[in-house]
């Protein structure tokens, strides 16, 4: 569970972090998880699907118009109200169910509940125990055909990020093996993952990687003469492809993993 001043951070910045899925990175961060995700989606709609930690609920709301019922989890009251009103707006409130708490808890706050998609996306980096909670979230998985969805931040991405934005060699040298990293939307600390790092935690849970992905491989890096908006497609359209490249998804911002629990034939790993 978070230490409170970690958890008033999600209280006090729903606008600041509504903001920042307009920018590009916002943007290209939901739209390659989400394109990742779909990839997966066996059924075409109905199915029952669990967003821990879901914010301002973009991605439970953009499920919800295909057709799928979505609880909502937050340990922010703030971003469950902000998720509230947006599904409104987007004529889904029906098919939404929405929940206070923190993800450790999910077992006393959904019991019996059984889903068959479960997301956690950049829920890991802000916990005490992220083992445990994919622990506890395997165990709300329906059938062997569930699956959960991980997307975490990589310690790769935030050594690039602090040679080649920021120009801080001591920065990114420290961060080759930094297990925390600073947040720069919120000012706090984000806990960092590398490689080896996702599939120790993801083996102790009794879960497998059905698909590996990097998510924000080359966009952050991209020159003042791309025009970044007016390029928004081709630049999918292109991380796409480099994210489902081992050898490339390796240094990308962030590592999406769909996985489900154990004896699940592998794809796409490196």
């Amino acid at each position: 569970m978070r230490s409170d001043p970690e958890i008033d951070r999600f209280r006090s910045g729903v606008e600041k972090y509504a903001a920042f899925l307009e920018t590009v990175e916002g943007r290209l961060r939901f739209d390659l998880t989400l394109a990742n995700l779909l990839e997966f989606l066996a059924q075409p709609a109905d199915l029952q699907i669990l967003d821990l930690g879901c914010g301002t609920g973009g991605m439970a709301i953009r499920l919800a118009q295909m057709g799928h019922q979505v609880t909502l989890l937050d340990s922010s009251e703030p971003m469950l109200e902000f998720a509230e009103d947006a599904s409104q707006q987007a004529g889904v409130r029906e098919k939404l169910q929405i929940k206070h708490g923190d993800a450790s808890e999910v077992s006393r706050l959904l019991p019996g509940q059984l889903f068959d998609v479960i997301l956690c996306h950049n829920v890991l980096e802000y916990v005490e125990d992220p083992g445990a909670i994919l622990g506890r979230a395997g165990g709300a998985l329906r059938d062997g055909s569930s699956v959960i969805s991980v997307l975490v931040r990589s310690r790769v991405g935030d050594v690039l990020k602090a040679a080649l934005r920021e120009g801080d060699l001591e920065g990114a040298e420290q961060n080759l093996t930094a297990a925390w990293g600073y947040e720069s939307l919120y000012g706090g600390r984000v806990r960092l993952f590398g490689k080896q790092d996702v599939r120790d935690m993801l083996a102790a849970a009794s879960l497998e990687t059905s698909s590996e992905r990097g998510v924000r491989v080359i966009s952050d890096y991209l020159p003042p003469k791309v025009a970044r908006e007016q390029e928004y497609q081709r630049i999918f359209a292109l991380e796409r492809k480099l994210g489902a490249k081992p050898e490339l998804a390796a240094i990308a911002r962030y590592t999406h993993c769909i996985v489900r629990r154990g004896g699940v034939a592998r794809e796409g790993i490196a």
